[in-house]
């Protein structure tokens, strides 16, 4: 009886143990990977998805929705921001609108692109593009030029017709530049690039839990920040003066003569 009782004891010790190996090898939800493109929007600054440049940002909302997504431009760079918004089959004329903020939330203007579009009643899509002004690396405070940092991107439908509000639709949001180099060069760079949090970070002895919590931003170029020192400029000015340096060499070759003249006379 004894030996049956302990026994029985055994078997349920062994089931309790077994039970919490059991529940850790069942199948859970993978956390999203380092890198992916971000399957929602934000609806404020604070907010803002981030997503890297050449990724494909997705979202569902509706119509009147603020969308906001966030990313990294650095100096040198003319960023192209494109979005399609997709509707329903049934839908009234929307006019949907993509605008684009730098590091210090000031709008910067669209030198080309269908900033603004209407979608006609019926339509399926409606693609939107905003090409931006160079970054540059350093500018007067009084100018608006968009600077290194995080640029928020918005989109949204202005005057949506009361019977459309709240009418599903899907976004995609996509950040491209093409790097002007030297051309775009200026002497002078920002202390930080303008991104969340960064006033925290390059703070000395920030050790509370709180302040840490406040670095809103870990998005930047894939090669880093640059430092707004170097560019191509430098290359082209130092061919330039190899190629002074071998053209004074070649004329004063060309123009020495063979040496000085002989002292032994002519008759000799």
């Amino acid at each position: 009886m004894r030996f049956t009782r302990a026994l029985t004891t055994a078997v349920v010790l062994l089931g309790l143990a077994a039970a919490p190996a059991a529940a850790d090898s069942s199948p859970s939800a993978s956390p999203a990977q380092d890198g992916d493109a971000p399957t929602t929007a934000g609806t404020s600054f604070r907010t803002a998805a981030e997503f890297e440049q050449g990724q494909v940002a997705t979202a569902n909302g509706a119509a009147g929705d603020y969308l906001y997504w966030s990313f990294p431009a650095d100096a040198g760079q003319r960023p192209t921001v494109k979005a399609t918004v997709k509707l329903p089959e049934t839908h009234a004329a929307q006019t949907w609108r993509v605008d684009v903020y730098d590091g210090l939330r000031r709008r910067q203007a669209c030198q080309w692109g269908a900033q603004a579009r209407t979608a006609d009643a019926g339509t399926s899509s409606v693609e939107l593009a905003c090409v931006l002004r160079t970054v540059r690396a350093w500018t007067e405070p009084w100018a608006n030029d968009p600077l290194p940092g995080t640029y928020y991107v918005r989109l949204t439908a202005v005057n949506v017709p009361t019977s459309d509000l709240g009418v599903p639709v899907s976004a995609e949001v996509r950040a491209d530049s093409k790097d002007i180099g030297g051309a775009a060069a200026v002497d002078g760079s920002l202390a930080e690039p303008l991104v969340p949090g960064i006033a925290v970070t390059s703070g000395a002895d920030q050790d509370d839990e709180d302040e840490k919590g406040a670095v809103l931003s870990a998005i930047e170029p894939e090669d880093g920040w640059s430092s707004g020192w170097w560019s191509d400029r430098w290359v082209w000015s130092g061919i330039g003066a190899v190629l002074a340096a071998l053209a004074g060499i070649g004329g004063y070759a060309l123009t020495r003569g063979s040496g000085r003249p002989s002292r032994v006379p002519p008759g000799a």
